[in-house]
């Protein structure tokens, strides 16, 4: 399946976290477009903005992680094209901040355009990786 990761990827920790989870997304035999890889090749904001379009309509489906007080704004851009492309989302959010109803730990045009969310609070990179995995493999078998 081929996989738009869209997540922060503004500190070294969250480049690190997002590689690590795609090399195993990877090594389950998935393609995956990870932006943080491809931003340095990108001249202007505009070439990298067409780049992610390009990708995420390349996509069989989009990993989106929801970390953050309020997650990104870039992913959250990510999450509603690729919603409006009619692609199927997998959102994950291993932070344990919510602003919320507990069912809506963040934004509801957020939570509700997911296919499929997980809240993993606190969660280690074994359990994130295993819970995309079969969430993918669900959105395979459908």
């Amino acid at each position: 399946m081929k996989i738009y990761f869209a997540g922060p990827l503004f500190t070294s920790a969250e480049r690190e976290w997002n590689a690590v989870l795609r090399d195993r997304l990877v090594a389950a035999g998935h393609e995956v477009f990870l932006p943080q890889e491809q931003e340095h090749d990108a001249k202007t904001p505009e070439l990298t903005f067409r780049n992610d379009v390009v990708h995420v309509d390349w996509s069989d489906a989009l990993v989106a992680i929801m970390d953050g007080e309020d997650p990104d704004s870039g992913t959250c851009w990510e999450v509603g094209y690729a919603y409006a492309k009619g692609k199927p989302i997998v959102m994950i959010r291993t932070d344990f901040r919510a602003w919320g109803e507990p069912s809506d730990p963040y934004n509801l045009m957020l939570t509700q355009s997911a296919t499929l969310r997980y809240e993993l609070p606190i969660a280690d990179m074994e359990t994130v990786a295993t819970t995309v995995l079969d969430a993918l493999a669900s959105l395979e078998r459908r």
